[in-house]
């Protein structure tokens, strides 16, 4: 047990209460914010607060806060609410409206309730500091389902990778050499690209283009779901086009059905994030680790 933290936490408490004359939300909640931060640290996660969750009702609902790892995965929801509230009231109200119950703690700085996979599994009373403790390691630690999928899938994803850019590149070299229509387009993007990318761009760095879009466009239109950007942007047309003469039916589904398993966990996961600044770090988290 972290004794230091939770007597800060209530040395924290205390002077707001006295200081600002008030136990509503609003003015306490940033001690506890500060407490469940100070858990977070050890596990390299972060306590991101006022973030918008989509729900399953398909409305978003501004959370507490949302606690985050490095690839941007949810962990835990946390939720605030004034010391006079009725707190059972306010959780079965919140439950109501969609909000996530996989792993969600709720509190009023006197009763903390956790639920987890739908059950309420700690109540405790927050003066304890022993049980205030305990009630915030299992939060912390507990492992959604979604987020175990997630990691078992990124392993499979890696192990598969360089295996399907091997093939994809092997079928790029057969194509030029025996696809009139792709060399067509290839050879119409690679002279779009030596004019707005870089005039010294070469055949192999247009390829290893085509294997990146072909790897990412499912991802892009998973996150954001709109094909909008793709039908604006002249190079995504292009390398589309170069996509189409070869890159359909049982080829496509021979050459990625190895790593769908990633693919669906990254749907599932978007479906959750309903701010498009969230979904643009998302997707740069997904780049950046598995696409370089």
């Amino acid at each position: 047990m972290s004794k230091l933290q939770i007597q800060t936490y209530y040395k924290t408490l205390d002077n707001l209460i006295q200081r600002g004359g008030s136990q509503n939300e609003q003015s306490i909640r940033g001690a506890f914010e500060n407490l469940l931060n100070s858990y977070c640290e050890p596990k390299n996660f972060t306590l991101v607060p006022e973030l918008y969750y989509k729900t399953t009702k398909n409305t978003s609902v501004r959370i507490d806060g949302i606690v985050k790892d490095a690839l941007r995965l949810t962990w835990g929801y946390w939720e605030a609410k004034d010391t006079f509230d009725d707190l059972d009231k306010e959780i079965d109200d919140k439950f109501f409206k969609g909000y996530p119950n996989d792993n969600i703690i709720f509190e009023d700085s006197q009763t903390a309730v956790l639920i987890q996979n739908g059950h309420e599994v700690l109540r405790i009373n927050m003066k304890a500091p022993d049980k205030l403790d305990h009630i915030l390691t299992q939060f912390i630690n507990y492992e959604r389902p979604e987020v175990r999928d997630f990691r078992q899938a990124i392993l499979h994803f890696k192990a598969d990778l360089a295996t399907i850019v091997t093939t994809l590149r092997s079928t790029l070299e057969g194509q030029s050499k025996t696809n009139k229509n792709f060399l067509a387009a290839f050879k119409k993007l690679f002279t779009l690209c030596q004019e707005s990318i870089n005039p010294k761009i070469n055949a192999f760095d247009i390829r290893e283009m085509v294997i990146q879009h072909i790897l990412t466009e499912d991802i892009f239109l998973t996150v954001f779901n709109e094909s909008q950007f793709h039908r604006e942007n002249v190079i995504a047309q292009e390398l589309e086009s170069v996509v189409k003469t070869f890159f359909t039916g049982k080829i496509r589904r021979q050459t990625l059905q190895s790593i769908e398993s990633y693919y669906a966990v990254i749907r599932r996961e978007a479906a959750n994030i309903s701010n498009h600044h969230e979904k643009q770090k998302f997707l740069k988290v997904i780049y950046e680790n598995f696409y370089k």
